[in-house]
């Protein structure tokens, strides 16, 4: 899903990061391309402060980086024959703007990527957690958690019912983007993430998503209580950002009802693959999902 035009496109036309230049790189074999690589050039290459606790000799500094922080799956199409001619157009390339580090984050430990730059010998240190858990339909997922999470969300259902709060997916062209960007602006600044949902440029980049985005609202007599933007591809659905208020009456979680309700979506497409985005391990291994180490690869040019 990260690497769909759509996506793409949204990250140069609307970054949701400071971003100083994109490039695309393209490996050909007679014409026909065997491996791309989008990357953007970044002077504040850290929004949620992660990055530079591992790698440290790298604060400050730009540094011409994969697709980041808003997306959860690096990785390159390419041969592992034709990934050090794809790295090495890439260090050129930082150098040539100037970057000081160029590299990847968020590759998925064990996938292709990550065993063809540890074949590369590119060490990887561990940036995050992805969850995830993988989906049939919701009265199986239920069946497969603790007796006491199952109760939960149940208890949950019913009370946010009885409070009349209402949950609704739409398309990007038919939700309230406007009010959900506050809620999630407000949401992201509890945790200092540096401007990760900027308010100017959320709405458009999530409007240029289209079809790939899928909108929950939750609404408790008509009020806007959490929201969640979920992306799609085949065979998954990543809850990709949320915003919430806990100031509601009933005593519910208006996060659970958005929880519940994107695991249900995932279900109503037919999709086999459910992730619940990064960080609060203790919710995401209470309700089912578990985790996958992503790494950063970084180079000194």
């Amino acid at each position: 899903m990260f690497y769909r035009h759509a996506y793409l496109s949204a990250c140069e036309q609307s970054p949701l990061t400071a971003v100083s230049a994109c490039a695309y790189f393209v490996a050909r074999d007679g014409g026909r391309p065997v491996a791309v690589l989008p990357a953007y050039l970044q002077t504040a290459a850290n929004p949620l402060r992660r990055l530079h606790e591992v790698y440290p000799e790298a604060a400050g500094e730009p540094a011409l980086l994969s697709p980041a922080w808003q997306c959860h799956d690096a990785h390159v199409p390419a041969t592992a024959e034709v990934l050090p001619r794809v790295l090495d157009r890439m260090i050129r390339t930082a150098s040539i703007l100037g970057a000081r580090w160029c590299g990847f984050v968020h590759v998925q430990r064990g996938g292709a990527l990550s065993q063809a730059l540890r074949a590369a010998g590119l060490p990887a240190r561990h940036l995050t957690d992805i969850w995830a858990t993988g989906l049939t339909t919701y009265e199986h997922y239920l069946a497969g958690l603790s007796r006491r999470a199952r109760a939960n969300l149940r208890r949950n259902e019913r009370r946010s019912a009885g409070a009349g709060v209402t949950a609704e997916t739409l398309p990007v062209d038919h939700a309230a983007l406007d009010e959900i960007t506050l809620l999630c602006v407000k949401t992201a600044s509890r945790f200092e993430d540096n401007g990760f949902h900027p308010d100017t440029t959320f709405a458009e980049f999530v409007t240029a998503l289209g079809p790939l985005a899928h909108v929950i609202e939750v609404r408790q007599h008509g009020r806007l209580v959490a929201a969640g933007v979920c992306l799609t591809d085949a065979t998954r659905l990543h809850t990709w950002a949320c915003g919430v208020d806990y100031a509601v009456d009933g005593g519910y979680s208006p996060y659970g009802v958005l929880f519940a309700e994107s695991v249900r979506l995932a279900t109503r497409l037919g999709l086999s693959s459910f992730e619940g985005g990064r960080g609060d391990a203790a919710f995401q291994r209470r309700h089912g999902l578990r985790p996958h180490h992503l790494d950063a690869v970084l180079l000194r040019v």
